[in-house]
């Protein structure tokens, strides 16, 4: 554990063990961004400290994906009973290959507890090769996929299936990495131009945020796994925008995607309702953009040593 956040560490898995935390997973797993249990986990996952993650919270996060969501993504909100709540009780793909790795790590049998998660990742990847959580792609002639939905889903069939890959799992990695080589990691595959800029400024935690390391990250990988090669064009340009944000030290964050936003919130009149986002001491430290990643850093190094290898 890094010395700098030992204290917000232990503040954050002191939380997780708390009776407040039980209490905001059984009102709502995901919400509010980004003090609710589900971000203290993912951050502290994103850490590689997912053994500190205390177990009552993990069973009950197991607990309320069992007992609150939908197992399928739904195409037509409107045409959902009255009784669901879009916002918390549909999750998008981006959610759940997140908490897939979360609870991987935790040393959850994911496809046994919760078997229909992998399968979900299938079912929804798109003729391009990524899969999109706005539901209205699906039902377009053309349907275009979004890389920052495609990620998650792709980093947690390669990063959380101890096995040999099955057949339908080889097919949905190899076809979403080559919708990111489409893509050149972060540009339009008709015009060239680069598709949302802050994506070439690094990110620290990235919960379900993109950035061309991320990008990187699982084309790497992929490539060692698959015995594949990656164009030599597009590892050298990302390369090159990484370490416009490398110092002597390591990886500085370039950008806080998630500070601004609105997040539903549990009122006093037991109503939900959008608030001003809030923020915990653990995210506050490590998403710093003046001082180095140490587990940006480690990602970087962990790129390289796999493109060495190809």
């Amino acid at each position: 554990m890094s010395f700098a956040f030992k204290d917000e560490v232990g503040r954050s898995v002191e939380y997780l063990t708390s009776h407040l935390a039980q209490d905001s997973i059984q009102q709502d797993p995901y919400w509010p961004k980004w003090d609710s249990p589900w971000w203290h986990m993912t951050l502290l996952w994103e850490m590689g400290l997912a053994e500190l993650i205390p177990k009552s919270a993990v069973d009950a996060m197991v607990d309320a994906f069992r007992s609150r969501y939908l197992t399928f993504f739904p195409l037509r909100f409107d045409l959902l009973p009255p009784e669901i709540d879009t916002r918390r009780h549909v999750v998008c793909h981006c959610a759940v290959g997140t908490m897939y790795q979360v609870l991987s790590a935790c040393e959850i049998e994911v496809d046994e507890e919760l078997p229909w998660m992998r399968p979900w990742f299938f079912r929804y990847q798109l003729p391009d090769g990524g899969l999109n959580c706005d539901e209205e792609a699906y039902t377009k002639a053309t349907p275009k996929s979004s890389i920052v939905s495609t990620l998650p889903p792709l980093e947690a069939v390669l990063f959380s299936t101890g096995r040999d890959f099955d057949f339908e799992e080889v097919e949905f990695l190899d076809r979403g990495a080559e919708y990111l080589i489409d893509h050149r990691l972060y540009r339009s595959v008709t015009s060239g131009e680069v598709t949302v800029p802050e994506w070439l400024d690094l990110c620290f935690p990235r919960f379900y945020m993109y950035d061309v390391l991320r990008g990187l990250r699982f084309l790497a990988r992929w490539a060692v796994v698959r015995g594949r090669s990656l164009p030599q064009t597009l590892v050298d340009e990302a390369s090159e925008e990484i370490r416009k944000s490398l110092t002597a030290a390591g990886l500085v964050p370039g950008r806080r995607p998630w500070i601004g936003e609105t997040t539903l919130m549990l009122g006093e009149d037991g109503e939900w309702s959008d608030k001003a986002e809030s923020r915990f001491s653990l995210l506050e430290a490590v998403s710093r953009t003046d001082a180095v990643s140490p587990n940006l850093t480690g990602l970087w190094e962990a790129v390289e040593a796999d493109l060495a290898q190809l």
